[in-house]
């Protein structure tokens, strides 16, 4: 079983609250099934009770034509000045899908499925840790292509001027005042790339991160989130008005091509 708990402590008092206790594969066997047509429980509760696979006519790999994305929801708004950086722990309280022909638009339609915004415009921070700043440099260029203004601190800001990627350098927030919590207070700031290189809320980075829950701006915290966060920017920015389609009509195109 899969449980999930909250834990507060206030006043020397501890309250632990139960969330929810699901069995494990309650939801990644239904992602599964929607994305291939073909119902994984109902197959393996047959298989179970003795009906063979071949039985069932189950005997080749289902390959749709069509990519689905699973992502995550957080619950991390109710829960202020927590540092969102994810580690092993079971921090999800839900997921979405999203399905396109592409994964730059199927990642797409999970993110604002999921509660994120895809900004048309505006200012993107990027602060990268240190084994992340060379990867960094081309997708900033994709972004500033598209038309958004780039700001980072310092070490980051370096990396990407030395390769001629315009960004305009903000503060950290021990370095003083403006810095990039005023930015997002100012509703400055459209989303955030910030690879940790520290975790905590008592750091900058944990600082910064936990302001970006408060102010409802997305934060990615991982190389491969950010790459995938480009991807679909540039997807919304060919076609903003994607596709929308019944979850019915995508399998029937699959078993019409199969």
């Amino acid at each position: 079983m899969n449980i999930q708990y909250a834990v507060k402590e206030q006043d020397g008092n501890m309250d632990v609250y139960v969330l929810e206790v699901n069995p494990r594969a309650s939801r990644t066997s239904p992602f599964v099934s929607k994305a291939t047509g073909i119902s994984l429980p109902r197959i393996a509760a047959k298989v179970m009770a003795g009906v063979s696979l071949k039985e069932q006519g189950v005997t080749s790999e289902v390959i749709p034509n069509h990519t689905s994305v699973k992502e995550s929801v957080f619950p991390f708004s109710r829960f202020p000045g927590v540092d969102i950086v994810l580690g092993p722990e079971m921090l999800s309280t839900g997921e979405v899908m999203g399905i396109s022909e592409t994964f730059a638009e199927a990642f797409a339609k999970s993110q604002i499925a999921a509660g994120s915004i895809i900004p048309e415009s505006g200012k993107i921070f990027i602060s990268m840790a240190g084994q992340f700043k060379d990867r960094i440099i081309e997708p900033a260029r994709r972004l500033s292509k598209l038309g958004y203004e780039l700001v980072a601190t310092s070490g980051t800001a370096s990396a990407l001027q030395a390769a001629d990627v315009p960004v305009h350098v903000v503060r950290k927030v021990q370095e003083g005042r403006p810095n990039l919590l005023d930015y997002m207070a100012n509703d400055e700031i459209a989303f955030i790339f910030n690879t940790p290189s520290k975790r905590g809320p008592s750091t900058d980075e944990g600082r910064i991160r936990a302001a970006s829950v408060a102010y409802g701006v997305p934060c990615v915290t991982t190389l491969p989130g950010c790459l995938a966060v480009i991807d679909a920017l540039e997807a919304f920015a060919s076609n903003p008005t994607p596709k929308v389609r019944a979850l019915q009509d995508w399998m029937a195109d699959m078993n019409n091509s199969m």
